[in-house]
């Protein structure tokens, strides 16, 4: 078993440019990653497509979500679940908005082996091609 605070992850989250929002990787395994991302204000992350199922968990504050069908303004509490290739984005308005994204399978990975979990807490503003740090 294993336990993680993604509230804290957001917290703990530093972004190393102001203009993108900070991220953490919270867990990280060939089957699913999970990624705390923190907007501020005014910071996006565009609209863009992978090829995993990417779920959004509202955990904090009020923003916007876009897909395929327009844009939503989601809350605190609020799942988004995303289709792979499903145009996704997020982005907070005035106030922080705090999501904690679940990708399966995790980006560029589509084995069927299962080699064991890679924890990390690490934060990052680097992204792979699937639109994830």
């Amino acid at each position: 078993m294993t336990v993680i605070d993604p509230r804290q992850a957001a917290t703990d989250a530093v972004s190393r440019d102001p203009r993108r929002p900070a991220t953490a990787i919270v867990y990280d395994s060939p089957h699913a990653r999970a990624i705390v991302f923190r907007l501020a204000g005014g910071q996006q992350v565009p609209p863009h497509r992978s090829l995993s199922t990417v779920m959004l968990t509202v955990m904090f504050g009020r923003g916007i979500v876009s897909g395929e069908d327009g844009e939503k303004e989601v809350q605190a509490g609020e799942v988004i679940v995303y289709e792979p290739n499903e145009l996704h984005g997020m982005r907070a308005e005035s106030e922080e908005l705090v999501l904690l994204a679940t990708i399966t399978p995790r980006p560029g990975s589509r084995s069927s082996d299962a080699p064991q979990p890679i924890m990390a807490a690490r934060s990052s503003a680097t992204r792979d091609g699937d639109g994830a740090p």
